[in-house]
């Protein structure tokens, strides 16, 4: 049994650093030459044959989504090691800032450049945005409020929560800096609460 789990984690590695690798060079090559391009010019440059590219993605368009379902696995992961007593949107502010701070910087500019340019995948990848991100963090505050994930409050929260991270990854994909603070300072003014007056705030990043 044990040798069986061994060889079916080796698979499941196997499988990741193969999906990792795709991942980058259909990217790479979304940006360089655009979204036109074939599966089989993909697996070419990959070193595999369009079967096996088949294995890991339906159609080429699921390369945009490996990047959201494994930021919500990974916050979701992050949330579930935040301390029960803490406030939930700090906890959600702590959670995205491990995440984002462990992300490539430079194959999350690049997919966020051939989304930009490609207006018929937007919506698809916003589609998947909204529904895998935001159920991540409604179900997260539906538990520490004690609500149903679908409740009132917990989903809109969520929608704002997302919001914030949209706007401040488009500030970051404009300006520069980095995500994970930017999305952190984004979230702060959120978790203050529009009735507080940002003058009051302490200096720089708060340190609570």
């Amino acid at each position: 049994m044990a040798t069986q789990s061994l060889a079916g984690q080796l698979r499941v590695k196997r499988s990741e650093m193969m999906i990792v690798e795709l991942e980058a060079v259909a990217l790479r090559l979304f940006e360089e030459r655009g979204f036109d391009i074939t599966v089989e010019e993909i697996a070419s440059e990959a070193g595999i044959s369009a079967r096996t590219f088949y294995r890991y993605f339906p159609a080429k368009d699921d390369v945009l989504q490996v990047r959201i379902d494994r930021r919500g696995e990974a916050l979701r992961a992050a949330l579930s090691a935040r301390p029960d007593g803490e406030p939930p949107l700090h906890s959600l502010r702590a959670a995205l800032e491990e995440v984002v701070s462990a992300e490539d910087a430079e194959l999350l500019r690049r997919w966020t450049a051939v989304i930009a340019s490609t207006p018929n995948v937007l919506k698809g990848v916003l589609g998947g945005i909204q529904l895998k991100r935001n159920e991540v963090i409604a179900d997260f505050l539906g538990a520490r409020l004690d609500l149903p994930s679908d409740a009132l409050v917990p989903t809109m929260l969520a929608a704002a929560v997302g919001g914030v991270i949209q706007a401040a990854q488009t500030q970051w994909y404009v300006l520069g800096g980095d995500l994970a603070t930017v999305i952190s300072d984004g979230l702060e003014v959120l978790e203050r609460g529009i009735g507080t007056d940002p003058r009051t705030w302490s200096a720089g990043r708060s340190t609570d």
